[in-house]
């Protein structure tokens, strides 16, 4: 493995990462490149380059639309050529769906685009940044004896742990080990050495390159259900106007309550047209809808299953099939087959 010869690009979009605290003022305030370099010296230890790109202004991760994503898209084609690999900071609440949305816009992706942040500015002394964005870059920059990068995908790195981007969820507001992937074992555990696994899948397109994919459609919905979910609830919500996806968060294997309104709703919702996708409230598992009567009702109404999707990557991939004008029929087999390794089929 050898990072002799790399060039990464430093993406900043926005999250705590970037903060540095005045020392004077005690205020936080906004990233800039050389500044992060004063307080992370060891930067300049790397024998390769890195250069640097800001979005102005930043944007808080809450604030976060499918329009930043295609902005990063767009920066990501426009350097592609230039740049072994590409680390984002980005603020952490929503980290997971930026990285799944990406896996599916840099479609033929094979170089490492790796999003990292912190739960700590970077000014502060026990900062999780520091070792966050080291790692992020030294990944994003190694490559094998081929000249070939170890993890050409998009993947998030927090808390000595790089995870495959779709398969990623926020489990944690206050703790560094902040991200978690329950249902996809991790890419790389970084400790004295950085080990590698599962780094040896390509996905379809790679061999056509780079193939940027810019449109979405956010026409959805998410719609948890919880005991006593009243009619009038679930009726308004598949009543929105323009209203195309529901990701239905539900329990366990993918069950849901025996309700003939419930059924019915969501039968009618199918038959106009609306693509309903089922994933497990569960932090892992998979939706086996065949399993239990509760789940099966759900099946015969029309709903398809996540299988053991993330909520983030469930909705993103909607964003993108319904973005690209998909219909539902196509959506719904394109939701049944992994396009990213983002299920487990």
């Amino acid at each position: 493995m050898t990072t002799a010869n790399a060039s990464i690009l430093l993406i900043y979009t926005g999250g705590t990462i970037g903060m540095i605290e005045n020392p004077v003022t005690g205020a936080l305030e906004n990233f800039s490149f050389d500044r992060l370099r004063q307080h992370i010296p060891e930067l300049g230890r790397f024998d390769f380059s890195i250069d640097s790109f800001q979005f102005d202004p930043p944007i808080d991760s809450s604030d976060m639309e499918p329009e930043a994503w295609q902005r990063l898209v767009r920066i990501i084609s426009d350097n592609y050529d230039r740049y072994s690999g590409f680390v984002i900071l980005h603020g952490t609440d929503t980290m997971a769906y930026t990285a799944s949305a990406l896996s599916f816009m840099l479609k033929g992706l094979d170089k490492p685009v790796i999003l990292t942040g912190s739960q700590l500015p970077i000014g502060v002394l026990r900062t999780d940044g520091r070792e966050n964005l080291l790692t992020s870059i030294e990944i994003a920059a190694t490559r094998d004896d081929e000249g070939r990068a170890l993890v050409p995908e998009v993947c998030i790195f927090f808390e000595n742990h790089l995870m495959r981007g779709n398969r990623t969820t926020k489990i944690n507001a206050e703790n560094f080990n902040a991200f978690r992937s329950s249902n996809y074992p991790v890419l790389a555990k970084a400790g004295i050495h950085i080990k590698y696994y599962n780094t040896a899948r390509r996905f379809s397109g790679v061999e056509e390159g780079l193939q940027p994919q810019y449109s979405m459609d956010s026409n959805v919905v998410v719609l948890k259900l919880f005991p006593g979910i009243k009619e009038q609830v679930v009726a308004s919500i598949l009543g929105i106007e323009g209203l195309k996806g529901v990701v239905l968060e539900t329990y366990g294997s993918g069950n849901a309550p025996r309700k003939e309104w419930l059924v019915n709703l969501i039968s009618d919702a199918c038959r106009r047209g609306i693509v309903v996708v089922n994933v497990t409230q569960c932090n892992g598992g998979t939706v086996e809808m065949e399993r239990y009567e509760t789940g099966y009702q759900l099946l015969q109404a029309g709903v398809i299953s996540g299988y053991d999707s993330t909520t983030e990557s469930a909705v993103t991939k909607l964003m993108f099939l319904l973005g690209h004008g998909c219909s539902p029929e196509d959506i719904r087999a394109r939701m049944n087959s992994s396009m990213a390794g983002e299920i487990t089929l």
